[in-house]
């Protein structure tokens, strides 16, 4: 779709959101869409238009889902009240960061492992009920378990790969825990458990998927 700005400027701007316009259509990925503008203006103006555009096709955009966000950073001082949104996975907000070069901190609004995504991989881990499988060694459940590690690291590590760091941490604890049901040595015996962990990360460090990675090393 083509908008042209009447700001004054002469500018014109083209917004691009495929999607299928029968309403007989399954709309999946091509829902999801962002939009970056330079002002608030030119975000209200888009949307007008998108409302316009979906209208026409007998379609409303979610009210929820359908928001102008601020993406306030170390530049971008101003105060509005949505400057943070969840998409694909990631929570976009502003964020510390360091510049490789001169080595400064400084706010950068970027996205990482969102809150829900990392309460849904924990959770995943919890069900799969790797501490009660002391019928497996660590490198069975490591050959088990490392396609789904590196999916996720994959994926959810592309930004900020240490916000991943909770979720491995507590893919450790679950080995601590299933290291107490397969050794009678260390049942009853936490401190001890771990310490095994640790050792075996420490010998072989490219056993599992996040310690290969640098993630989840030691304990929380």
């Amino acid at each position: 779709m083509d908008h042209r700005l009447d700001n004054g400027s002469g500018v014109s701007r083209e917004v691009h959101a495929p999607f299928y316009e029968r309403l007989a259509g399954k709309f999946r990925w091509s829902t999801l869409r962002l939009v970056h503008c330079k002002t608030e203006y030119e975000a209200q103006a888009v949307l007008v238009s998108l409302t316009g555009r979906f209208a026409t096709c007998g379609l409303e955009l979610h009210l929820e889902k359908t928001k102008i966000i601020y993406c306030k950073d170390g530049k971008r001082k101003d105060h509005y009240s949505t400057t943070k949104f969840t998409f694909l996975g990631y929570d976009f907000r502003s964020r510390s960061s360091l510049n490789s070069k001169t080595k400064e901190v400084f706010q950068n609004f970027s996205p990482a492992v969102s809150n829900a995504a990392a309460k849904s991989m924990r959770m995943h881990i919890r069900q799969s009920g790797i501490r009660n499988r002391s019928d497996l060694s660590l490198q069975e459940i490591a050959e088990q378990y490392n396609p789904i590690l590196r999916g996720w690291i994959h994926y959810y590590g592309y930004y900020h790969r240490t916000r991943l760091n909770s979720v491995m941490l507590h893919f450790n604890k679950v080995l601590t825990a299933w290291a107490m049901h397969k050794y009678r040595k260390l049942r009853d015996h936490k401190t001890k458990a771990s310490l095994f962990i640790i050792k075996v990360q420490k010998e072989n460090p490219e056993l599992f998927s996040h310690w290969k990675q640098g993630l989840g090393i030691g304990f929380a």
